[in-house]
Parts: structure tokens; C-alpha cells; sequence
């Protein structure tokens, strides 16, 4: 047999320093370091193996999948989501439902998925209520609009770990993606945090500033790092992936077996489980946490289907999530410079860099 192609932690990439890379790391294990590098470990070889553990590394729990920003090359704004997925706000009885099933058993949570979590009434709480029950990495992806110094303050004291903001470019740039925030309000929140962090003296949650690189080349890269790294713990980028399902011509990886399956299990706000993070319709649907336990999902056979195709040769061809996903696309690189220092863009393959197409 060939060897298997299994990218791992594909589609985000750092444009920061090995040094900072590096205490990013440490910090985000800090507390629980044994446990931090064997999880690690594991996601990667558990993909590679094909080895199928008791419970799944991390859970994507989307608090959220309603977002108030209007981005132009977001799913959500278009008609195919609105039919398929049901926009809405977690029940917070079956939220504490998954967090009581996994206490002690998986390691780390994502609090967000497709829309914004901090429109959830108790996003607070939902913190708290994981970190208070084995929940040791809790973490999300935001665009940053509620992040005020006092609702910091509130999430630092229930416990997250890790905050990733969504940053696209800087200035007018920023602004006409991320429509309707404002640059420098966001700017002077991310600031203040880290001021916050610097006088309590702490290092979580972890900050990490990602934009999609077609904005961060527009601005410019140099000047992109430089406004960001004095203030987070790191800064990276997404290249442009086929957010609206626009593309025709799509190169594939030789070989290619998607990591996901076993390395996390993905809860809608609904309760429905998608077979992976990349299903952003709800197109091929493998549970629902609202009748059955996590457990039986991920060991169900409606996973153990998605686990088969995936070993077959090509046989991500026979899902049209996965034909349109970006993990089986193949790259071509491009070197940016910040500073004198370099580092690798790898695009996809026939992909247009143009934010909305």
C-alpha cells in the first residue's frame, strides 16, 4: 500500500518566530505540560494510525451558529446555509449534557464553529461550567467584536485558555471584510487586553491574531505583524479556501485520508454532529447529541462509514464535502517576507485570491 497523505493542521499557518512559536506552546501546556504533550502527540498519530480512541481528543461545541458581522466571503451569508443549517443558540441543558459526558475524558473544547459564541446568553458560564468540570484547554475562534476590558476580565475568571480573533488585514482593508467593526476599536481592545494580561502577570488565555492572507497581503505583511505581535502571543494566517463553493477545477493530493475523524467530534448548536469541522451545511449529518451520547456517535456506524471511505483509494471523492474541502486540495507555494525573515504561503491550487469570489 501507498503511503497515506494525512495533512495535520492544514489551512492555518504562522508568520511568526520560531522563539514566540515556541512560548505560545508553553504556555498553552502550562499547568497540565504531561498531559498537554501526549494530547498533542496524539493528534497527530492517532490521524496518522487510523487509531480510533475512546472518546475524541477535542469537541467543537458550537455555542453559536448565528454571527452579526456580514463578511463577503462567508457560508453563512449565503441561501444554501440559511436553508440547511438551523441558526441558533446551544440549549444550555444539552451544552452541560456533552460537558458532563466528557469530564475527564477529553482533554479540550472549541467553544465556536461557523457563527459567533460570544452571542451566546452564557457564554460566561459555558467557560466556567467546562473548566469546573475536566475540561483542561478551553478554547475559540472570535471575531472579537465583544471583547471589552470588563468582558475579558469575565472570561479570564471562568478559566478560558485560548482566544483566536479573527483579523482580516488592517485599516479600511479590515473594515470592508469584516463589516461593520471598526480597526482601530478592535485594535484598542486587543491592546488592552495585553496590558491587562502584562499587569496581572498572565499567560493565558493565549491570544492568537489570524486573517486570511489575501487581506494581510494587501496591507502588507510587514506592517500586518508589526501592529500584532507586541500585543498577542501569535500571529498567523488562513490562505483563501473555497469559502462559497465556487470553484470548478480542483487539483487533489495523491493518497489523501482526512485526519479529522479521528481527532475531533463536531456538535452544531442544534445538537446535530457533523462527520467533521469542514461539513459547514450540514450535508452529512452522523448524529444528534439532543438522542444519543457522544460515545455512541463517535463509535457509531455512521462514522465508522465516513472512517471506510476515507481508506479507500480516493475514496474522498465519493463525499461532496469532501470533494470541496480544502484539506485534500493540493498547494503551490509562495514565499513573503516579513522583515528579512521568510516564510511559506502554500495557496490552493487554482484558487483566486480575490476575498467574496
Amino acid at each position: 500500500m501507498n503511503q497515506r497523505n494525512v495533512p495535520i493542521n492544514k489551512g492555518n499557518y504562522s508568520m511568526d518566530t520560531a522563539e514566540r512559536e515556541a512560548l505560545f506552546e508553553q504556555y498553552r501546556g502550562e499547568g497540565w505540560e504531561a498531559e498537554y504533550a501526549e494530547y498533542r502527540r496524539n493528534w497527530s498519530d492517532y490521524a496518522k494510525q487510523q487509531k480510533v480512541s475512546e472518546f475524541p481528543l477535542l469537541v467543537d461545541i458550537e455555542l453559536s451558529s448565528v454571527c452579526n458581522l456580514h463578511c463577503p466571503m462567508c457560508y453563512t451569508i449565503t441561501d444554501e446555509f440559511k436553508q440547511r443549517v438551523n441558526v441558533t443558540r446551544m440549549d444550555w441543558e444539552l451544552y452541560k449534557k456533552i460537558i458532563d459526558e466528557i469530564d475527564g475524558k477529553v482533554p479540550a473544547i472549541r467553544l465556536s464553529l461557523r457563527g459567533e459564541a460570544t452571542l451566546h446568553p452564557k457564554f460566561i458560564e459555558a467557560i466556567k461550567y467546562a473548566k469546573d468540570h475536566g475540561i483542561n484547554e478551553v478554547s475559540l475562534l472570535t471575531h472579537g467584536g465583544k471583547l471589552t476590558l470588563p468582558y475579558f476580565q469575565k472570561m479570564v475568571e471562568a478559566g478560558v485558555d485560548w482566544i483566536t480573533i479573527s483579523v482580516d488585514g488592517l485599516g479600511e482593508t479590515y473594515e470592508r471584510v469584516r463589516r461593520p467593526l471598526k480597526f482601530d476599536d478592535l485594535l484598542g481592545k486587543i491592546k488592552a487586553i495585553k496590558q491587562y494580561k502584562k499587569e496581572h502577570g498572565l499567560k493565558r488565555p493565549v491570544i492568537k491574531v489570524q486573517g486570511i492572507w489575501p487581506a494581510i497581503a494587501e496591507t502588507g505583511p510587514d506592517a500586518y505583524y508589526n501592529t500584532f505581535a507586541p500585543c498577542t502571543d501569535l500571529v498567523a494566517f488562513n490562505p483563501l479556501i473555497d469559502y462559497l463553493s465556487n470553484d470548478t477545477h480542483i487539483e487533489y493530493l495523491e493518497e489523501f485520508t482526512c485526519p479529522q475523524q479521528y481527532q475531533r467530534l463536531v456538535i452544531g448548536a442544534d445538537g446535530l454532529v457533523m462527520k467533521c469541522s469542514n461539513d459547514e451545511e450540514n450535508r452529512e449529518v452522523i448524529g444528534d447529541i439532543k438522542q444519543e451520547t457522544m460515545h455512541q456517535v463517535w463509535h457509531g456506524e455512521k462514522m465508522k462509514v465516513v472512517r471506510d471511505m476515507h481508506l479507500q483509494p480516493r475514496g474522498f471523492m465519493q463525499s461532496a464535502v469532501c470533494r470541496k474541502c480544502y484539506l485534500p486540495r493540493k498547494t503551490e507555494d509562495e514565499e513573503a517576507l516579513v522583515g528579512e525573515r521568510t516564510f511559506t504561503v502554500r495557496n490552493y491550487v487554482h484558487r483566486i485570491q480575490l476575498i467574496g469570489k
